[in-house]
């Protein structure tokens, strides 16, 4: 009993948490006089997959789609003795719900109503703060910079850089994120719904961010969560990542930076070069491919079934110290200060001569015997 009890919570939870990453289409379907209409079949289809979902309209007329992946969307209706009612270009986000209420004309149906929704929709089912921001936004802003002082510890670009363009928020890569005031760090990262937050110590968040070009979409909620985000004080970053498609797609990337695009240093001498510049050299590559699972005469996976890859490496080489330096001497090698090598007592003028003292160096400071230096121990003698 208490096996399948933790079976079924695990289950539950399971469910609970992929929803986290999905959108929700919801809706009113009513005739020309305005009155609902029951037991009609709504469809909401995935325009790059082809993946279909299902919904119906209750007797009260409205239908709810849930567990949608983020993507463009066409909705249909059809009922006997009515026109398809089809709309076009409908984008679903991260933890949206949106609301399409399908007005039904009367004909044939054969006949059919298309509407192209390309405005953005009003958002009136949730009271939540979101900001959507998609992987091309990403890409087309200088916010992604390469290196430990741009990316924070780990140097490989940070997806999270996006919290700069957010209102009433504070960055630090790998460090601090406020959000609205909250306390530093008490933020929630969710990555295809999975709990991927860990903020305890500077530097530690990069070890779960993702891949900038494996990202699909990021929604930062600010502040009216609802309640299946609990634990989040300032700030929740929901991510989902990219999928295959019907069609096969790629692509290829390097973000570097190199020391001949710097400025060099000015009055700096000694060099032959005159001008120089000091090395610094990042590069941060890798690659993406992704569409439908084929194997020929085995499987066909499109409309079904679909792989999504990434790879990405960050690399750098940087000159720690490119100013000249001096090496120690013999005697600062040998650690003898320069007091030892002074003299015992001043000369007098009534001796009229130097006296002959010797000094040996201290067993404790002798360094260890090494032919291959050439170097020998001995008494030395000064002269005075």
């Amino acid at each position: 009993m208490r096996s399948l009890f933790l079976t079924c919570f695990l289950c539950l939870s399971a469910v609970a948490v992929f929803a986290q990453d999905r959108g929700t289409i919801t809706g009113t379907v009513s005739d020309p006089a305005g009155a609902v209409v029951a037991s009609v079949s709504v469809e909401a289809k995935n325009q790059e997959t082809g993946l279909a979902y299902q919904g119906a309209t209750t007797s009260t007329g409205n239908y709810t789609i849930v567990q949608l992946p983020v993507g463009v969307y066409e909705i249909s209706a059809a009922v006997p003795g009515f026109k398809k009612y089809i709309r076009q270009g409908v984008t679903v986000e991260v933890a949206q719900t949106l609301r399409i209420d399908i007005a039904l004309e009367v004909g044939g149906a054969t006949e059919s109503i298309t509407v192209q929704a390309d405005a953005p929709l009003l958002r009136t089912e949730s009271g939540d703060i979101s900001h959507q921001v998609t992987v091309q936004v990403m890409d087309d802003l200088p916010i992604l910079g390469i290196g430990a002082g741009q990316a924070g510890s780990a140097a490989i670009r940070n997806p999270y850089a996006v919290t700069q363009m957010i209102p009433g928020t504070m960055w630090q890569a790998n460090a601090q994120v406020r959000v609205n005031g909250a306390p530093n760090n008490t933020q929630s990262f969710r990555i295809e719904g999975q709990d991927a937050s860990n903020t305890g110590t500077p530097g530690v968040p990069a070890q779960t961010q993702p891949s900038v070009d494996a990202i699909q979409e990021m929604a930062i909620q600010t502040s009216n969560y609802a309640p299946e985000y609990g634990q989040v004080g300032g700030g929740m970053f929901n991510v989902t990542m990219k999928s295959g498609t019907n069609q096969l797609h790629g692509s290829a990337y390097e973000n570097f930076v190199n020391e001949v695009f710097n400025a060099g240093e000015p009055f700096y001498t000694g060099n032959a070069a005159g001008n120089p510049r000091p090395r610094n050299r990042r590069n941060d590559y890798g690659f993406t491919v992704g569409g439908p699972v084929w194997i020929p005469k085995i499987y066909n996976g499109k409309n079904r079934t679909f792989f999504f890859f990434n790879f990405e490496q960050y690399r750098e080489k940087v000159a720690i110290n490119n100013q000249e330096e001096t090496v120690p001497t013999v005697a600062y090698r040998w650690a003898i200060s320069p007091e030892r090598w002074a003299l015992k007592s001043a000369p007098t003028p009534s001796a009229g001569r130097f006296s002959r003292t010797k000094y040996t160096i201290p067993p404790r400071i002798r360094p260890s015997a090494d032919k291959s230096s050439g170097i020998r121990l001995r008494t030395i003698r000064f002269r005075r």
